[in-house]
């Protein structure tokens, strides 16, 4: 509190408080570092003379040092905010606190086997639901000996039935592999019975085929190979997307009911002059190459017209790949398969954090410090979007 004092600085009569003014500043105060110190008595019996002593309390890291607060740290960092293990080893540096890189590599693979179990909880989450998005994005991963890199993929898997009402909470669910083989993808969804919602990447025919899984293609990649080629596409596909904005957040039948009445004429049109352009022009030039891919991708593309539960685009996978697409141009490469399977389980509940509006920090915080002794049976109650952080 500042005072003027006692007295009147101009009279020197006695002064009395009329009220206050209150002015806020925004200040902010480094972290802090806190060292707990657990201290264990040791007892002997009076008669027997056995020696006692209580247990260690369980911690994310077997006779390791870091709390699970700074675990959380050390993957929200890298891995939510783009920091390399280098950069977060310097601020540590500036607080007096000496934790190289390879320690917090060390710390960020124990943590993430820690956290496998929930991520694969979260992937069974996500392919529960009747309609997923998929995409996958390369990555650099540190070839042993040679010091080179080589070019392997992340895969998501998204579930988000947000937009039409659905309850199921949205969740990502990422995946490492060395190479992009459709054996991969194959292999991730197995088990799954429903839609997808992908580009044209032809690793995933194998799926289709089986019979197990349908296709729904992405306007959004129809869109982009028309851009600045022709504007009579592009007037219709933003027309497409027009119809899409009055549908969000509607129930599925109704959004049907608006697909069929404003979207389906639009589309229908689209494809009648697609097929009416392509004999007018060369069937090598660009804008040819744009209007096969087109006409190809929306006969996959059309049982969004259908299914009030089916979105017109693959924008919820590619929009859960912005992360790593951020991080990579950071910390540059994985450095190792293992070092890559860590980034995936790490970005599964970190980004499945953020689509439902919970802090990573805080969430990863109270996770690792229950994971350990958590029974696997019950891993869902450590789920992102869980309510009480207790």
């Amino acid at each position: 509190m500042l005072s003027p004092g006692d007295g009147c600085g101009t009279c020197g009569g006695a002064l009395k408080t009329l009220g206050d003014d209150a002015t806020e500043e925004l200040e902010y105060v480094p972290a802090r570092f806190i060292v707990n110190r657990i201290l264990r008595p040791r007892m002997a019996c009076s008669c027997c003379e056995a020696i006692c002593q209580a247990p260690l309390p369980s911690r994310p890291i077997e006779r390791g040092r870091p709390g699970p607060g700074l675990l959380a740290d050390v993957l929200v960092s890298k891995y939510g905010d783009h920091l390399p293990l280098y950069r977060q080893s310097r601020i540590f540096d500036r607080n007096g606190i000496d934790l190289d890189r390879s320690t917090r590599a060390d710390r960020v693979g124990r943590s993430a086997a820690l956290l496998e179990p929930l991520a694969d909880a979260i992937g069974r989450h996500v392919l529960n639901g009747q309609a997923i998005f998929a995409d996958d994005t390369p990555l650099k991963m540190q070839v042993p000996g040679n010091g080179r890199t080589r070019t392997a993929r992340i895969w998501t898997y998204v579930r988000d039935e947000r937009p039409w009402l659905g309850r199921a909470p949205p969740a990502a669910w990422y995946r490492f592999t060395v190479d992009r083989k459709g054996a991969h993808p194959a292999h991730h969804l197995a088990d799954y019975r429903g839609w997808m919602h992908a580009d044209g990447y032809a690793g995933f025919n194998e799926l289709y085929r089986s019979g197990g899984l349908s296709e729904v293609a992405c306007l959004a990649h129809i869109r982009r190979k028309f851009t600045d080629v022709f504007q009579a596409e592009g007037s219709a596909i933003a027309g497409l997307y027009g119809v899409e904005k009055q549908a969000r957040g509607l129930a599925p039948d109704q959004r049907v009911g608006i697909r069929r009445a404003k979207a389906e004429p639009i589309f229908e049109d689209l494809e009648a002059w697609l097929h009416a352009q392509l004999p007018k022009i060369s069937g090598k030039s660009e804008l040819a190459k744009a209007i096969r891919y087109g006409l190809t991708r929306m006969k996959k593309l059309r049982p969004y017209l259908a299914h009030g539960f089916l979105e017109a685009d693959n924008n919820s996978a590619e929009r859960s790949m912005r992360s790593i697409a951020v991080g990579r141009k950071n910390w540059l490469f994985a450095g190792s398969e293992g070092g890559g399977k860590s980034a995936a389980i790490a970005y599964t509940p970190i980004e499945t954090a953020k689509l439902n509006g919970v802090d990573p920090q805080g969430r990863l915080t109270d996770t690792l410090a229950r994971i350990a002794d958590h029974k696997i049976n019950r891993i869902d109650e450590l789920l992102p979007w869980r309510n009480a952080l207790t």
